[in-house]
């Protein structure tokens, strides 16, 4: 090689040194006649750089200069017009690829959430990957979940699903149970004591006087009461006991027969049962101090709240906090924050000093809702109904102060501190307990919108006291109001619903769907219109999927699922890829659902409109791309916790629980199929019916495998029925069919082999024995009487050794000659 590029170069050197162009292309023809590309010549850098010294491209009597010119300048892209300068191009030896650009693709949205600490939308951006720590205010569990709780705990499990299944985040979400509270410590007392009286069982005449005395405080709390609501629903009160007092007291005075007094009785007990506890309260109040009373009331309704959450599919959270299990650590917050100089002991209490906190230059008191500052009102309702005495309001060095902690009084329970015998205050709970689970800083705080202050202002101000920090929370997210019928749902009002009692009228999902139709951050109106809409939405939805459904059960084969796309198909596939890209940007846009849903109805219109047309020109639509969207539909509305269930398309069998077992559903009726199936195979294995068994194989083979049913039969025990994966029973039975395939394929080669070998061995049996050797003319060349070879090819006597081998051979061939005799004779020699 070395050889050859030297000898090149030196043949080039004297070419170029030729001044005369047409000598020079002379020369060069010359020395190209022995070059050849065609026999693997290849042209290099040298040959490029004398052909690019041409003024023009040479002329066709120099053939092989023609000939490497057109070649190179095919490669190099150069001119081929006569008489015109080459343009080769200087290579390294090789074309090049052009320069690539990417493509300027489109501006990629991001998500943004409305964070309720600057009341904007901001890019959502958690402090740690793609990890988001949350925090959700849990209820306060004194009594039934009602529409106001789901009002907050099924938009925040939308929202959670949403960024954990959509967004992709790994979301750690811990929730709170307020289980020592002011209210709780009433109602349980309360409770405790009317259940006591009932117990006594007063005789009428002694129950007509205290609910003449209990009358006299309720007037009392009446008058004092300036809230409208409060104030009819205390009046509604009133009047009842007054309708159930009459009664009695006229049967008293009437001595009617102890079975009408004790009936009036018990009326009256029932319908005085709020006045009688608050005056019971009052009374013997002091006097309840074992905590296990406080703590049976909410253990009971937090029961009930799981209950309910779980009706609703409302995810459970990953982690569940109760105060009453938090007590020491709460103890320990509230000490450091008084030991970084935010807080202050009071009388056995300890408070917050908001004056303290935000003269301090990296603090800010009620970021949330500034405005509310000296709200009395608001500040005395989150210091609870205990905790509003004279006694207790002038312990706080500003009215703006709040409780850490609470000494307790008589008839309230309580915990061991530095400060005495006390409990935690109502805010402090939360930081304490999400502190202790999430650190100093979480991603998402969410709770109701009635929480911004004082409550959630609080919070914030006691946990950046305790870690010194300003972000204790990124992203404040507060769900709406909820009103019944344009109303505020209060039992005054009468329209205080419970969630079971929402339940009993409506399903979970329709209940979701309604909330997804509403801005998850704005009032939401619980009314008939709200849940017609639900309910006509969701029928709208299920309509689509049974259609498809059937169109997707039409029989076809594996190829015929494949269609030609005409404009129609392609239209509706750019609409879907239109829509999915339309609904990403309402989810990223705050996670709006009423667009998506809106969205979403519009895709299933134009699929409507698509099938529509389709079914009038008597063409069959197009399975995949039905497939395909109505597939994606089902993963939105599962995303959403709106279906709870495997199935690729659609609403889940079984009515409207999305929590139905599919399995406890069919199975009865699979294994009444089984046991008929299994007398039929009796009675056709009696009478020999082969027809009917292969009927029934043909079930259990075919028809079933279809439906995600597997038959497994065996001998001597009742067929065994399992519900399992479709494709693995389709796949299961591709792999039974290639083994039977291959063991027949296996059984028809041996059959085949061995009629081969048996007719090769008859074929060997026909031949006489003085004829065996005959045919081997290569072998041998003389021959006995008998067909014996006694010379080789050369005419040399075969030895001893030969001869005795081949009467080994001989012999065999006579006793296969034999019985090939006697099989003619049998007549079996076929």
């Amino acid at each position: 090689m070395a050889a050859a590029a030297g000898e090149q170069a030196s043949s080039y050197s004297f070419i170029l040194s030729i001044s005369e162009e047409e000598a020079r292309v002379k020369a060069l023809n010359e020395y190209l006649s022995t070059r050849s590309y065609i026999q693997g010549f290849t042209f290099s850098h040298a040959d490029v750089e004398v052909f690019r010294k041409f003024s023009g491209p040479p002329v066709d009597q120099y053939i092989h200069v023609v000939r490497w010119y057109r070649h190179i300048e095919a490669i190099y892209d150069g001119s081929s017009e006569k008489n015109e300068p080459c343009k080769l191009q200087t290579s390294k030896g090789k074309r090049v690829q052009p320069p690539w650009s990417p493509p300027e693709g489109t501006k990629h949205s991001r998500l943004c959430l409305y964070n309720s600490l600057t009341r904007n939308k901001e890019i959502f951006q958690p402090q740690n990957g793609k990890k988001v720590l949350w925090y959700c205010c849990g209820p306060t569990v004194y009594d039934a979940s009602h529409m106001g709780h789901a009002r907050s705990y099924i938009s925040f499990d939308i929202l959670r699903r949403i960024l954990r299944d959509y967004f992709k985040y790994d979301v750690f979400y811990c929730m709170n149970i307020t289980d020592i509270d002011d209210k709780i410590i009433k109602r349980a007392r309360q409770n405790y004591l009317f259940e006591r009286y009932r117990e006594n069982k007063a005789a009428p005449d002694q129950l007509l006087e205290d609910v003449k005395t209990a009358s006299e405080l309720f007037s009392v709390k009446l008058n004092e009461t300036t809230d409208p609501d409060k104030k009819q629903m205390l009046e509604r009160i009133q009047n009842a006991v007054k309708s159930a007092f009459d009664p009695l007291q006229e049967a008293v005075q009437a001595k009617l027969s102890a079975e009408e007094i004790n009936r009036c009785r018990e009326i009256l007990l029932e319908e005085a049962k709020d006045l009688l506890s608050d005056w019971l309260d009052t009374k013997f109040g002091s006097q309840v101090t074992d905590n296990s009373i406080f703590s049976k009331l909410p253990k009971f309704w937090e029961g009930e709240f799981h209950k309910d959450m779980e009706a609703l599919n409302v995810l459970p959270p990953d982690v569940l906090t109760r105060v009453s299990e938090y007590v020491p650590e709460i103890v320990d917050f509230v000490k450091k924050i008084v030991d970084n100089g935010y807080g202050y002991v009071s009388n056995g209490s300890v408070y917050f000093d908001t004056m303290k906190f935000d003269s301090s230059e990296k603090h800010s008191y009620a970021k949330l809702v500034p405005e509310a500052v000296g709200d009395q009102k608001a500040l005395q309702e989150g210091e609870g109904d205990l905790s509003i005495s004279a006694d207790r309001l002038s312990e706080k060095h500003s009215p703006n102060d709040f409780a850490l902690w609470k000494s307790s009084k008589p008839g309230e329970p309580s915990w061991d501190s530095p400060w005495g015998k006390g409990r935690p205050g109502w805010h402090i709970e939360c930081s304490a307990m999400a502190g202790s689970i999430l650190g100093e800083s979480m991603d998402i705080h969410g709770g109701g919108f009635d929480l911004r202050f004082p409550h959630h202002d609080n919070e914030l101000a006691q946990s950046e006291a305790y870690f010194e920090n300003d972000h204790w929370v990124r992203y404040f997210l507060h769900a709406g109001h909820l009103t019944i019928a344009g109303c505020k749902m209060s039992k005054s009002l009468k329209n205080f619903i419970t969630i079971k009692d929402a339940l009993k009228k409506h399903t979970a999902r329709q209940l979701r769907l309604a909330f997804l139709m509403h801005s998850w951050k704005d009032t939401l109106d619980y009314s008939n219109n709200t849940m017609e809409s639900a309910i006509q939405y969701e029928k709208f939805m299920n309509e689509f999927f049974l259609n498809v459904k059937d169109i997707l059960r039409a029989p076809t084969d594996v190829t015929g699922q494949f269609q030609k796309w005409e404009n129609q198909e392609a239209e509706l596939n750019r609409n879907f890829y239109n829509k999915k890209a339309a609904i990403h940007e309402a989810l990223c846009d705050n996670i709006d659902t009423r667009s998506v849903l809106e969205e979403m109805r519009s895709l299933v219109s134009q699929s409507n409109s698509y099938i529509a047309a389709k079914k009038a020109s008597r063409k069959v639509p197009n399975r995949l791309l039905l497939e395909n969207i109505s597939s994606y539909l089902t993963q939105m509305l599962k995303i959403f916790g709106a279906i709870e269930s495997d199935d690729t398309i659609g609403f889940p069998v079984g009515g409207n629980s999305q929590n139905i077992n599919i399995e406890s559903t069919v199975m009865p009726y699979l294994q009444v199929l089984s046991e008929f199936r299994e007398g039929v195979r009796q009675i056709a294995r009696e009478k020999k019916v082969t027809e009917v068994l292969q009927l029934s194989d043909a079930l259990r083979d075919d028809i079933l495998p279809e439906l995600g049913v597997r038959f497994e039969d065996h001998e001597g025990l009742p067929t065994v029925v399992k519900l399992v994966d479709k494709d693995t029973l389709l796949k299961e039975r591709e792999e039974k069919k290639k083994i039977e395939e291959e063991k027949k394929r296996k059984k028809e080669e041996a059959a085949r082999k061995k009629q081969q070998q048996e007719a090769a061995k008859l074929a060997k049996m026909k031949i006489p024995p003085h004829e065996m050797f005959k045919s081997e003319h290569d072998k041998y060349s003389m021959f006995d009487e008998n067909g014996f070879p006694t010379h080789d090819t050369e005419g040399k006597e075969l030895s001893k050794g030969q001869i005795k081998k081949l009467k080994k051979l001989y012999e065999t061939q006579e006793k296969l000659y034999k019985e090939y005799l006697q099989m003619v004779q049998n007549g079996s020699a076929n």
